[in-house]
C-alpha cells in the first residue's frame, strides 16, 4: 500500500502512541481489568504496523491470534482471580519498584537516543504488487490466506465477535 507520506507518519504516530499509552497502562495501572485492556491496546497496535508494508495477512493473523485468543484469555483469568487478596498486600512503592524504575528509564533513555538518530526515510521497503495472482499461489495455506483476508474477512471477524460476546455472557451467568 502506498501511501502518501503525511497519511503515513499520522498513522505512525497514532500507532506508536497507542503502543505507549498501552504500554504505560501496563506498568502502572494497579487494577488487573484495565492492565488487561492496556495489554489488549498493544496488540491491537502492533499488527496494525504491518498495513503500510502489505502484510494484510500476517495483520489478521496476529490481530485473531493475540487479541482473540491470548487477550481474552487473560481478561476471563483476570475476571475470575479473586481480587479481594491482591489489594489486601498491595504496598504503593517498594525498593525494587525503584530499582525497576531507574532500569526502565535508562533503556527508555536509549530508545529514543536510537530513534532520534537513525534516518527512518532511507530505508528501502521492498513490497510485492497490489495484484495477486492466483497461478503464483503454490500452497493451499497461502489461499485460505488469502481468501481469509480478503473474501470472507468480514464473516470471519463476525463470528470471532459473536463467540467473544458468547463467552463473555457465559462467565456474567456464572457469576451470579
Amino acid at each position: 500500500m502506498d501511501l502518501p507520506r503525511p497519511i503515513h507518519d499520522f498513522l505512525l504516530v497514532f500507532l506508536g502512541s497507542g503502543l505507549i499509552l498501552g504500554g504505560l497502562g501496563v506498568v502502572l495501572l494497579t487494577n488487573p481489568i484495565y492492565f488487561a485492556f492496556s495489554l489488549g491496546l498493544i496488540f491491537v497496535c502492533i499488527p496494525l504496523f504491518y498495513i503500510p508494508s502489505n502484510s494484510h495477512f500476517v495483520v489478521t493473523a496476529q490481530l485473531l491470534i493475540y487479541v482473540g485468543a491470548i487477550n481474552v484469555l487473560i481478561i476471563f483469568v483476570v475476571m475470575f482471580m479473586n481480587g479481594s487478596k491482591y489489594y489486601k498486600d498491595f504496598n504503593l512503592w517498594t525498593i525494587g519498584y525503584g530499582f525497576t524504575s531507574v532500569v526502565c528509564t535508562s533503556i527508555f533513555a536509549s530508545l529514543i537516543t536510537t530513534i532520534l538518530d537513525t534516518s527512518w526515510y532511507g530505508i528501502i521497503w521492498t513490497t510485492r504488487s497490489n495484484q495477486i495472482i492466483e497461478q503464483d499461489l503454490i500452497s493451499n495455506s497461502q489461499q485460505i490466506g488469502i481468501h481469509l483476508s480478503t473474501d470472507f474477512f468480514i464473516p470471519f471477524e463476525l463470528i470471532s465477535i459473536i463467540l467473544l460476546v458468547a463467552l463473555i455472557g457465559a462467565i456474567v451467568v456464572a457469576r451470579q
